[in-house]
């Protein structure tokens, strides 16, 4: 991972959150309290691997309580400290602002490499992770709701979840004590998608600005737009399959671990992707070109480009030789304070994580809604509506005296299943805030980008909060 020499993940979230505070007329003492970290919990617990007993440090931390309960993923990565989760704790909160998630933003980390442990050994880890959280009261479907973030999916919410009800059987609302779990296990349709469809969604939307394309010299709309992404897990696989897929976009480069690769004739992500299960690696894929090393993707001329990894990927360092007129970061942090400011001098639009990657914090949110309502997306409407559509195509054939073919009929009367809302929840909920942004960017006078166009609306509606529960009269 990449580390700038002139700011930490944590310097960079504070002082973003300094520029774009100059543009509000929010009281300090206001600021300074969104600002904070309210708790952080540290851990050390033992957990036996092997032949040997292994001390294992994580962290859960939970940024503001201006509203409950507070949410946020879990990575399991070698790097996770105290300041980077407190980062990425704070980026939820005004992650959860600017969609318009009731949440509070928290964040955990377990500092271990997934990939040296076994299955067994990580559900070890994870149940006394889970532990430690009930023990201190962290975890609850009123009190702390995490999720997958790096180095996590469903299996450890399912771990987590079963956990949880072992000392929390009579919970009615146990489910909800954690999201991004099985489908199987109370999870939701459409959830371990929902990172990379927000990506596609908020994309989409500013190519589809014909302010913002004008001022990079574009055509408006995806298609066609060449995108370069780094980071085939979760989000990145998913953003370019589903940007492919539906936005006919191009990919003329991938980065990940083992190196990069590059092809003007695009890259079929979904066909990369099998290449690499089977081979291990993303080098060699057929029709590409092996690149000097993993970072060279990033410098390629391009019209998106997608950091979808870790963060602090973009450094004061590399940002002279970015030549992409969009960033889109699908990853938390991938971009430097320092590294911002250059790139807005040269008239690159960053589309920020904050609004950018808030897909999976909002399906989450159905997942929770789902959770303790206690019913499936769908059930009570999906045959009524379809039983309507079905007796209106009856009148229409009736009144014309023609008759609707089967595969349009099946078309027409179909109801909505959980995925449809959930994706169509998703779809209003990246459309709106984008909007949102996109306004406070063009009115607020000299603002420098939409970063902080993005904290502007997350501070004021935090803001509005806390003087609504009568805390800063």
């Amino acid at each position: 991972m990449t580390k700038s020499s002139n700011a930490t993940f944590l310097d960079s979230v504070n002082r973003n959150f300094d520029r774009a505070a100059a543009y509000t007329e929010i009281p300090q003492g206001i600021l300074q309290q969104i600002k904070a970290c309210n708790a952080v919990y540290e851990i050390r617990f033992p957990v036996r691997i092997g032949d040997k007993i292994e001390v294992i440090e994580a962290y859960r931390a939970q940024h503001s309580h201006h509203r409950m309960p507070t949410k946020g993923g879990i990575r399991y990565n070698e790097n996770v400290d105290k300041e980077e989760v407190e980062a990425l704790a704070a980026l939820m909160t005004y992650k959860c602002a600017i969609v318009d998630v009731p949440f509070g933003g928290a964040k955990g980390g377990v500092k271990i490499n997934p990939k040296e442990y076994t299955e067994d050994q990580l559900e070890r880890i994870t149940r006394r992770y889970t532990t430690e959280l009930i023990r201190k009261n962290f975890i609850g479907p009123g009190i702390d709701v995490p999720a997958p973030d790096y180095g996590t999916g469903p299996r450890e919410m399912a771990w987590i979840y079963d956990t949880y009800l072992t000392f929390k059987g009579g919970d009615i609302d146990a489910a909800g004590c954690v999201t991004g779990k099985p489908v199987s296990q109370n999870g939701i349709r459409g959830r371990n998608e929902a990172t990379g469809r927000g990506v596609f969604y908020g994309l989409r939307e500013l190519c589809d600005t014909g302010d913002a394309m004008k001022k990079l010299g574009l055509e408006k709309g995806l298609k066609g737009k060449k995108v370069v992404i780094q980071g085939l897990g979760n989000v990145g696989s998913f953003t370019g399959s589903i940007m492919q897929n539906e936005g006919d976009i191009t990919i003329i480069a991938v980065s990940e671990y083992e190196g990069s690769i590059y092809s003007d004739k695009g890259i079929h992500i979904e066909e990369l992707m099998a290449y690499r299960k089977n081979t291990g690696s993303i080098l060699g894929f057929p029709g590409t070109t092996n690149l000097p090393n993993k970072e060279a993707a990033l410098e390629l001329e391009c019209d998106i480009l997608i950091p979808a990894a870790l963060e602090n990927q973009i450094t004061a360092d590399n940002a002279p030789r970015i030549k992409a007129k969009i960033i889109g970061e699908a990853a938390n942090g991938p971009v430097t304070a320092d590294a911002e400011a250059m790139l807005n001098k040269a008239g690159i639009i960053i589309v920020p994580d904050m609004f950018l990657n808030a897909g999976g914090v909002t399906v989450s949110y159905f997942e929770w809604l789902k959770n303790l309502s206690h019913m499936r997306f769908g059930r009570m409407e999906k045959r009524f509506d379809s039983n309507t559509y079905s007796n209106f195509v009856g009148l229409i054939e009736k009144m014309t005296a023609k008759q609707i073919g089967d595969r349009e009929r099946e078309f027409l009367t179909r109801g909505a299943d959980e995925i449809d809302l959930v994706r169509s929840g998703l779809e209003e909920t990246m459309v709106t805030s984008f909007q949102q942004i996109w306004e406070t960017y063009k009115t607020k006078k000299d603002i420098d980008g939409l970063r902080s166009a993005a904290f502007v609306c997350a501070l004021e509606k935090i803001s509005n909060d806390y003087s609504s529960l009568g805390i800063f009269p």
